[in-house]
C-alpha cells in the first residue's frame, strides 16, 4: 500500500470516528435532554460552529494519543477494543471540560455516562466491522504486506509456518535471508540492503540467534531503518519455557518484559471487582450465620472466636489471615509435640485426628465454615475469592524447591483447583502443580467455574482435615 493511500485511509477512519462520537452525543442529548424540544437551536450560528470545531479538535487529540490508526493486524481484537474504550474515556473527559468551560447545564453526569457507553459501543462495533472486512480482503489476497524473514533456522521456519497458517493476517512471504542453504532462501546476509532496494518489502522479521548473530542483527536493523522499513524481532531471545513476552518502554528505552503471572490488564480489574462484589454480598447474606458461629465458639470453648495467623500473600508479603478458631488456644505451642505425627507429605502439617481441634472446630473444618472470615481479607485486598491458598510462614520456611515459589506470583485466594479436586487428599507436590496449572491457564471463566464447583465440594466435605 502506498504512503498516500495509507494516510488517506487513516484520515478517513479518523473522520468516521469523529462522526460516530458526534452522532453519539446528538443521540444521547435528544434522548436525555429534559428541556422542551423547542429549546433546541434551530440552526447553527457561528458561535455554536466554533465551539463544535474546538470540540472536534480536542477529540482528535484524544484519538491521536492512542495507537488507533497504525497497522493493527498483529493486535488482538480485545486489545483493539480496549484502546477504543480508553480513547472514548478521554473524549468524555474533554466533553466534561467543555461543559464546565461553557456552562452547559444540560450536560449532567447521567448524559455524560450514557454518551461514553453509546460512543464506546459505536466505535467498538465499527472496529469489529473493520476487522471483519479487512480479514475478508486479505483472504482474497488484497492489502498484503510483503515480508522477508532473516534467518532460515527453526525460529524462522516457525514464523513462516504461522504466516502460512494465518492468511487473514495479510502477510505475503517473499522468502528467507540467510547464509545457510535452505528452501526459500532468496539471498545472503550481505545482500540484504540490495534486496530491500530492489524489491517491495513492507516488513522484515528477524529470526536469528542473538548470541551468535548480534553484529549482523544490529546491521540489518540499521539498513532497514535507513530505508524506512518496519522491523520485527523474534521475541524468544532466551530459552524460557513459561514466560510470555511484552514489548514496553522505560522512558525512551525499549525493554522486553517477560512474565508468567496473569497480566494486570482489564481482566485483573474485573477479577478485583468480582472479589469486592462477591465478598460484600456474601458477608451481608451470611451475617447472621457468622454471628451465630462466633457465639457458639465462645460458648463451647475458652478463647476468642477469631483466630488470626500470619500468612504469605502476593510476592511473599505477610498479612494477618482471619479464620474462626477451631483449636484450643495453645494450639501453636502444642504443634511442636505433634510434628512426629504429621500425616502430610512436604512442608505442610496435617493430622486427621488432631487432638487440638475442638468438637465444634471439627464440624467447622469439615464444612469449611471456619474460612468465612477470610471474606474480610478479600475486601482488604489481601486475598481473592479464587487463587492459591495462602501458606503459613512455617510451611514456606520448609520449602525445598525454588519452583514452589511461583505460586506467590499471584494473589492467594479462598478457593482454588485443589479445593474442588480432593483438597487435603492431594499430595503437596500435586497441590503446588495444581496451583501452577491455575496460574498458567487463568481466566475469568476459570474463576467462575472454580467458584461454582467449590459449593458442592464444600457440601460433601471431600478431603477436609
Amino acid at each position: 500500500m502506498t504512503p498516500f493511500k495509507w494516510s488517506s485511509l487513516s484520515f478517513t477512519q479518523k473522520l468516521l470516528d469523529l462522526a460516530i462520537l458526534t452522532g453519539a452525543l446528538a443521540l444521547t442529548t435528544l434522548l436525555l435532554w429534559h428541556q422542551p424540544v423547542s429549546s433546541i437551536p434551530a440552526r447553527f450560528d457561528l458561535g455554536v460552529l466554533t465551539v463544535l470545531v474546538m470540540l472536534w479538535a480536542g477529540w482528535n487529540l484524544c484519538l491521536s494519543s492512542l495507537p488507533l490508526y497504525g497497522s493493527r493486524r498483529l493486535t488482538r481484537w480485545h486489545h483493539d477494543l480496549l484502546d477504543v474504550v480508553r480513547a472514548v474515556g478521554l473524549c468524555s473527559l474533554t466533553l466534561s471540560a467543555f461543559s464546565h468551560l461553557f456552562h452547559w447545564e444540560w450536560l449532567d453526569g447521567t448524559l455524560l455516562a450514557v454518551f461514553w457507553l453509546t460512543a464506546s459501543l459505536g466505535l467498538c462495533a465499527f472496529r469489529l466491522l473493520k476487522r471483519f472486512v479487512l480479514r475478508e480482503v486479505r483472504l482474497h489476497e488484497r492489502n498484503l504486506h510483503h515480508v522477508l524473514i532473516v534467518g532460515a533456522g527453526p525460529r524462522g521456519q516457525r514464523m513462516a509456518e504461522v504466516i502460512n497458517r494465518h492468511p487473514e493476517l495479510g502477510y505475503h512471504l517473499l522468502g528467507f535471508i540467510d547464509d545457510q542453504k535452505a528452501p526459500g532462501v532468496v539471498g545472503k546476509l550481505d545482500q540484504f540492503a540490495g534486496i530491500l532496494a530492489e524489491q517491495i518489502v513492507d516488513e522484515v522479521l528477524i529470526a536469528l540467534p542473538v548470541k551468535s548473530y548480534y553484529a549482523e542483527i544490529n546491521e540489518i536493523i540499521r539498513l532497514a531503518e535507513e530505508q524506512g522499513i518496519v522491523v520485527r524481532l523474534h521475541a524468544e531471545l532466551f530459552n524460557h519455557k513459561l514466560a510470555r513476552a511484552r514489548a514496553e518502554q522505560l522512558d525512551d528505552v525499549p525493554v522486553l518484559t517477560l512474565y508468567t503471572a496473569p497480566p494486570g490488564d482489564w481482566r485483573a480489574t474485573c477479577k478485583r471487582a468480582l472479589d469486592v462484589l462477591g465478598a460484600t454480598a456474601l458477608l451481608i447474606l451470611l451475617a447472621p450465620l457468622l454471628l451465630l458461629i462466633a457465639v457458639l465458639i465462645r460458648l463451647t470453648s475458652p478463647g476468642p472466636a477469631l483466630f488470626v495467623q500470619e500468612r504469605l500473600g502476593l510476592n511473599k508479603q505477610r498479612f494477618p489471615m482471619f479464620k474462626f478458631r477451631t483449636m484450643v488456644t495453645n494450639a501453636a505451642a502444642l504443634q511442636q509435640e505433634l510434628e512426629q505425627f504429621n500425616e502430610a507429605g512436604g512442608p505442610v502439617f496435617k493430622m486427621r485426628h488432631d487432638p487440638r481441634i475442638t468438637p465444634l472446630g471439627g464440624f467447622l473444618r469439615k464444612t469449611s465454615l471456619d474460612e468465612l472470615p477470610q471474606l474480610f481479607n478479600v475486601l482488604r485486598g489481601e486475598l481473592s475469592l479464587v487463587g492459591p491458598r495462602p501458606l503459613p510462614v512455617r510451611d514456606y520456611e520448609r520449602f525445598d524447591a525454588y519452583w514452589f515459589n511461583r505460586r506467590f506470583s499471584v494473589k492467594p485466594g479462598i478457593t482454588c483447583i485443589w479445593q474442588v479436586s480432593g483438597r487435603s487428599n492431594s499430595s503437596f507436590d500435586h497441590w503446588i502443580k495444581q496451583d501452577l496449572e491455575y496460574i498458567d491457564n487463568w481466566s475469568l471463566a476459570l474463576d467462575l467455574k472454580i467458584l461454582l464447583k467449590t459449593i458442592p465440594a464444600v457440601l460433601r466435605g471431600t478431603g477436609a482435615m
